[in-house]
């Protein structure tokens, strides 16, 4: 990217000079999953569900500012290049416009990992023009509100990072030409893992490849997912390679920087235990602290469905807070440019 280009293209998203931006970030977020459970065909209440209102409710008076919202690709669009699904899109619908009664903002999160049915887009079975018609849908009914986020895809992977950028600049270009100015989350391809992106071994890295990647809007931040487990996948009851994990969130807020770009951290938990609480706090507080090139965090997961035992899950039960809750305490709390934000989102 030349510096010029660089730098218009900071200009155009920070709608603020960087020292205001650090009083803290606009997203504040939770990731409310529920509606990308399942298997496809299964019924909505028995093999999914979108989050009630009262888990809505609740993390919006705990100060939670946005919302990310997993759902299918399949569910809302059982057919390629095909209308939506009527039932499953009133429920998405009704979903948004319920978080966004309480002022939240929402991110809306294809949860396919650059996939429909198992095939990778840009696949003979789905080709990139399919999933820009999926885009051009779906940004048509929501480009009257400018709070609401396209999240282009989560978390690609099995895809090089040159296929996935060309897929991702397609669907952007489409989304701008239909004349939503809404911001768009591009994330890389590898899991888009900050602690990979600087690698090359999943087909060229994220952090030359995104280089590419163009917005004729200039509406976009990077999204970037990291856990703090021993390999970095959140799968795992440990928090072992949290410090890694901050480093490397603090590499990618100098890559943003340099480059002229925000990011925005989509996923990231943690167990229940001190230490991992103690980490996860670090790494909200890199975030922040870095608020000139970051719009925000958003903490994985709660929603209506996780059982109990979910090692992540902050979702409450019996009327108490989760443990984890501690981590996010002092940043949901703590100051925010409301000014600078609505900026961002007028």
């Amino acid at each position: 990217m030349q510096v010029r280009e660089a730098i218009a293209g900071l200009l155009a998203l920070t709608v603020a000079a960087p020292e205001t931006l650090a009083a803290g970030t606009c997203l504040r977020g939770i990731n409310l999953a529920g509606a990308e459970f399942g298997a496809v065909g299964g019924l909505h209440g028995q093999a999914y569900a979108y989050p009630s209102q009262q888990t809505i409710s609740y993390f919006a008076e705990k100060g939670f500012t946005s919302v990310r919202l997993p759902f299918l690709w399949e569910r809302l669009q059982p057919k390629l290049d095909a209308p939506f699904d009527q039932a499953e899109l009133e429920r998405l619908i009704e979903t948004v416009s319920s978080m966004r009664a309480l002022g939240l903002k929402v991110v809306l999160d294809p949860h396919n990992y650059a996939r429909y049915r198992g095939q990778l887009i840009g696949s003979k079975a789905v080709p990139v023009s399919s999933f820009v018609d999926f885009w051009v849908r779906l940004s048509a009914l929501f480009k009257s509100d400018p709070s609401v986020i396209f999240a282009l895809m989560n978390e690609p992977h099995g895809i090089s990072a040159k296929d996935w950028v060309d897929a991702a600049n397609a669907a952007t270009s489409a989304i701008r030409k239909n004349a939503a100015q809404n911001l768009i989350l591009v994330p890389g391809t590898a899991w888009t893992g900050a602690h990979s992106w600087f690698g090359d071994w999943y087909g060229g890295a994220n952090a030359e490849a995104l280089g590419r990647f163009q917005d004729p809007g200039n509406r976009y931040a990077i999204e970037i997912h990291q856990y703090s487990d021993k390999d970095f996948s959140g799968t795992n009851r440990d928090c072992s390679r949290g410090p890694e994990a901050v480093a490397a969130v603090a590499k990618l807020s100098q890559w943003l920087r340099d480059n002229g770009r925000r990011g925005f951290l989509g996923e990231y938990g943690v167990p229940a235990d001190p230490a991992c609480i103690a980490s996860a706090k670090e790494m909200v507080s890199t975030v922040e602290k870095n608020a000139d090139v970051w719009l925000g965090w958003a903490y994985w997961a709660a929603g209506d469905w996780w059982p109990e035992d979910e090692m992540l899950n902050i979702q409450p039960r019996g009327g108490k807070d989760r443990p984890q809750f501690a981590a996010l305490a002092e940043a949901l709390n703590g100051p925010i440019d409301t000014k600078a934000c609505a900026s961002l989102f007028k």
